[in-house]
């Protein structure tokens, strides 16, 4: 692949991943209930909603979880994936275009999580103010996650619970994202 190709996969996957993205905060943050009056949530509600609320008429919710913004994610990765295959002239086998989209939106939920588990982490061992949006809108996303080792992996003054959902996570995305990434990917080949 060229230069100028690379160059433009690059800028077609930071486009694409900032739409998911978005859409994912939309969806964690109603699952996991943030707090709305967050400005982030308030931001994150008012970019997303002029798409999702017509998906929503058809699409509603199941329990917490927004299966619009779920699919609209799903699809989203689907376009960038047939583009990046465009880029490189293939076109990819319906079938596995589709399952790769998807290992590569489950792999990404990991990634995601383990990302936000660190940043999480990392923030709340300095002194930061506890009322801060991004704090508080992290901490409520991944408390989900870390509730079922609250207080289970504390040794001193150290909770090793993040650690051992991150390697959780991790594990996931070996176990589970990377055999669906390659089984995508062969059947998007045609092989």
């Amino acid at each position: 692949m060229s230069y100028l190709l690379n160059a433009l996969a690059m800028l077609i996957e930071l486009a694409f991943d900032a739409v998911i993205t978005l859409l994912l905060l939309r969806v964690l943050a109603e699952a996991c209930r943030v707090d709305f009056n967050n400005p982030l949530s308030q931001f994150i509600y008012r970019t997303t909603n002029p798409v999702l609320a017509p998906i929503r008429r058809v699409l509603p919710n199941w329990r917490r979880i927004n299966l619009a913004g779920l699919l609209l994610a799903w699809l989203t990765m689907l376009l960038k994936r047939l583009l990046l295959f465009g880029l490189l002239g293939v076109m990819p086998q319906l079938a596995g275009l589709l399952l790769l989209s998807l290992a590569e939106l489950i792999d990404y939920v990991l990634l995601f999580y383990i990302v936000l588990i660190f940043g999480w982490s990392l923030l709340s061992m300095f002194s930061v103010d506890p009322r801060q949006p991004l704090l508080r809108m992290a901490g409520s996303m991944v408390a989900p996650l870390l509730r079922p080792l609250e207080g289970r992996l504390v040794v001193g003054q150290i909770d090793f619970a993040p650690m051992a959902v991150m390697i959780v996570l991790l594990l996931g995305r070996l176990l589970i994202a990377a055999p669906l990434l390659d089984l995508g990917a062969r059947l998007a080949m045609g092989a």
